[in-house]
């Protein structure tokens, strides 16, 4: 099995590329090879490495980070994440409802347009469910 199949196997990816492809901006060219770029964005959320640490198999670290925050900053993370919601029984998600659920009072405060850190959390998220979905595949 592929690095990039260890991320995505087809079943998942058959299920993710749609979802992917609704919310990508359409005015820049695409990535060469889609599939390789999210597998290296995904595996760097579901292990916590730095950017340099992804493999040379999902190609160049630099592509996926170029993206990463492109997308970030685009707001494209959270379109995904709200994308992925809706299909939540074909990917394996589960969302909580959070508006009666207290936070401290230091956790007020909305995240800024194209924050990066609110778009690592959803990416980790979203890493998460890939995961549980390539599980159940396997």
């Amino acid at each position: 099995m592929s690095m990039i199949q260890s991320v995505f196997s087809d079943d998942a990816w058959s299920i993710w590329e749609p979802l992917i492809e609704t919310v990508r901006p359409k005015g820049k060219t695409p990535p060469r090879d889609l599939r390789r770029t999210m597998s290296a964005i995904f595996w760097r959320h579901q292990n916590g490495a730095k950017w340099r640490s992804i493999p040379a198999e999902l190609g160049p670290w630099w592509t996926a980070a170029q993206l990463f925050i492109r997308w970030a900053k685009l707001g494209v993370w959270q379109a995904l994440f709200e994308q992925a919601k809706g299909q939540d029984s074909a990917l394996g998600l589960v969302f909580l409802d959070g508006t009666n659920i207290r936070a401290h009072h230091k956790a007020a405060g909305a995240a800024k347009k194209g924050d990066s850190e609110n778009a690592e959390m959803i990416v980790k998220h979203l890493a998460a469910r890939v995961e549980v979905l390539a599980a159940r595949s396997a």
